[in-house]
C-alpha cells in the first residue's frame, strides 16, 4: 500500500476532506493502515501543487477518521470489471 495523504476533517455534509500527496483519479478507493476501505474520492479540489480531495466515507466510524493517514492499494484504480 502507498500513503496517499491524511484526512484533515469531516465536513458538515459528511464528506472527508483529505490532503493528498499527489492527485488521484475520481473514484479511487482509499484504505486505512489495516487495509479496510475508508473512503472513495469524489472530486479533487485545491491547486495542483497541493491537491486535496472531497471523499465519501465508507465507514460509520467518522470521528476516528479525522487525522488518520489513508492509503491506496497497488494496481489499477477502482471501477467495474
Amino acid at each position: 500500500m502507498k500513503n496517499a495523504g491524511s484526512i484533515m476533517h469531516i465536513a458538515g455534509s459528511g464528506r472527508a476532506i483529505i490532503r493528498l500527496k499527489a492527485a488521484l483519479p475520481e473514484g479511487q478507493v482509499l484504505y486505512d493502515s489495516k487495509g479496510t476501505k475508508v473512503a472513495r474520492v469524489m472530486e479533487l479540489i485545491g491547486p495542483v501543487s497541493g491537491p486535496m480531495a472531497s471523499a465519501a466515507l465508507l465507514t460509520n466510524n467518522t470521528k476516528k477518521s479525522a487525522g488518520s493517514d489513508v492509503f491506496t492499494k497497488d494496481g489499477p484504480a477502482g471501477g467495474r470489471r
